[in-house]
């Protein structure tokens, strides 16, 4: 285990700095274990908004040598283009024909500016106006329609079956890949996870409100948990981790910990 980690198999939970770090566990009731250097070729790590998935995820995948895919990406890109095109967001029929029509590629990084990959929708680089206010607020209901979700899982399984690949999302573990050979849970308070998106967005110099942010993501988790097209929840055998009281490093400590025991088939990856 990681350094200050204790497992205690009675109460079957992970203390890390008296955070509890939760265990979903499989239908044995045991803790997955594995041996020798071989690792997942497929791991997928699902959460909700500001969870810490999108940070841990990347930095898991550069140590891995993996590919760093966070999937929501797509579903952003598709609602900034949806956006600049003049297409109404409560359209669904007109959002899920952008959909299928859009080429969404994501690719490492073209420029040294804080991003972890590069979004490109029809050849542009759209990396960071998918992060804009405009598109957190109408995001979720373009990711709920069902053919917009159709059309991009096809894009992400193919991705996910090359293999050697840290994919991130809110559907990943229960629907893109319910083959991952790992799959993990991030998580954290409304709260905390408000105040993270509200610091990320005062310090690429956007214009903020705490509160406004509160209610926004509120309204993202009820979207989110409660839509009829592969809501978010926890994938039956997937890790669950409560970030609230972990730092960055302390959580990829854990994440690195299960790579090294999560079961493979077929021989895993070994970059």
């Amino acid at each position: 285990m990681p350094h200050g980690v204790a497992y205690n198999h009675t109460e079957r939970f992970f203390c890390f700095s008296c955070a509890a770090i939760q265990l979903v566990w499989d239908a044995g009731g045991t803790f997955p274990r594995g041996g020798g250097v071989a690792r997942p070729l497929t791991i997928a790590i699902d959460g909700p908004a500001a969870s810490g998935k999108s940070t841990v995820g990347g930095l898991l995948a550069q140590r891995m040598g993996y590919l760093y895919f966070d999937t929501g990406a797509m579903y952003r890109a598709v609602t900034w283009e949806a956006l600049q095109r003049g297409v109404d967001i409560a359209d669904e029929e007109a959002v899920s024909r952008l959909a299928r029509m859009l080429r969404i590629d994501i690719v490492k990084p073209a420029r040294s500016d804080g991003r972890q990959y590069t979004v490109l929708a029809d050849g542009e680089d759209v990396t960071w106006e998918i992060r804009r206010p405009e598109v957190d607020r109408y995001v979720s209901p373009v990711s709920a329609y069902a053919e917009v979700r159709r059309a991009l899982t096809e894009q992400q399984r193919r991705i996910g079956e090359r293999g050697q690949v840290v994919m991130v999302g809110r559907d990943i573990g229960t629907v893109v890949l319910p083959d991952a050979e790992l799959k993990i849970y991030l998580d954290a308070s409304t709260e905390v996870r408000a105040r993270r998106r509200y610091l990320e967005l005062l310090e690429r110099g956007e214009e903020s409100d705490s509160e406004k942010t509160l209610d926004a993501m509120k309204r993202r988790d009820q979207i989110d948990s409660h839509r009829e097209v592969a809501p978010l929840k926890v994938a039956e055998d997937a890790v669950r981790i409560d970030t609230d009281n972990l730092g960055v490093d302390e959580v990829l400590d854990v994440l690195e910990k299960l790579v090294e025991e999560a079961p493979v088939e077929g021989g895993g990856g070994n970059p």
